[in-house]
């Protein structure tokens, strides 16, 4: 019997990370969610942006993280910018946390997503870029972008 590869379903992704941020490794991680934050993330209402990764106490925690209250749960709902905590291998929690001991590094949300039913947040270990590191990104994917057209253009010539 052929093993098959892990559904992923995307839920959100944190499009700003890799622009204000140079991504220096990841991690995938559970997260332990209520009932009717489920049903909301199941609709793709959720919201990365301004939300970061804390270890406190031995354990991590989602900060800041938006999860729009299902409309049918009424009361029931937590509140939208709770602190979630991840679920991971105290391993990796001490590696993570000797890493994040260095000056200028954090831990993001990279994206959302459902796997295999189960949902996971992928953290980036991130140093923030500088302004000129920004421009210097944008350049180099605007010289590949014009690359690609004139290889594109001598092919159909």
């Amino acid at each position: 019997m052929a093993e098959q590869a892990p559904e992923k379903q995307t839920i959100a992704t944190n499009r700003r990370a890799r622009h204000d941020y140079e991504i220096l490794d990841t991690v995938e991680a559970g997260i332990v969610l209520l009932g009717p934050e489920v049903k909301s993330l199941r609709a793709g209402k959720a919201n990365l942006g301004d939300s970061y990764a804390i270890i406190r106490r031995g354990e991590a925690w989602l900060v800041n993280a938006h999860i729009s209250p299902y409309d049918k749960a009424g009361r029931d709902n937590p509140p939208e910018r709770r602190e979630r905590k991840l679920l991971l291998h105290r391993t990796e929690i001490g590696r993570l946390q000797g890493k994040l001991g260095e000056k200028g590094l954090t831990l993001i949300p990279l994206q959302l997503y459902f796997k295999n039913g189960r949902a996971k947040a992928q953290l980036g270990l991130a140093r923030g870029k500088r302004t000129y590191d920004k421009r210097q990104t944008i350049r180099k994917r605007e010289e590949e972008r014009d690359m690609k057209r004139v290889i594109r253009g001598r092919r159909h010539s």
